[in-house]
């Protein structure tokens, strides 16, 4: 298992260099490295929108499924909705160094 300092080490160095990302973008990646529990590079865990907002202390789900939808857009991440209330979604860290 990697450790989270690897993964957030890159996270940084591509984020530094990319200024679209804004600090509500910062906070819900932080909180998807969190949540993924070691799971890392092509490895899709599940994780669902009331835990991503409380530890990324998004507040709107508007502005939680925009910063989503721009992590995706921009690469950080992929993202597939499970739409099941029982069932989370699926998400997978992208780590490259890009």
């Amino acid at each position: 298992m990697m450790k989270l300092a690897e993964p957030l080490d890159l996270f940084l160095a591509r984020a530094g260099k990319d200024d679209r990302l804004l600090p509500t973008h910062m906070s819900l990646f932080m909180a998807i490295l969190y949540h993924s529990n070691g799971v890392f590079s092509s490895r899709p865990f599940r994780i669902t929108r009331r835990k991503l907002m409380l530890y990324s202390r998004i507040k709107s789900k508007g502005t939680y499924h925009k910063c989503l939808r721009e992590l995706v857009g921009y690469g950080y991440v992929t993202y597939q909705p499970s739409f099941d209330p029982i069932k989370a979604s699926t998400m997978t860290i992208i780590l490259d160094e890009t």
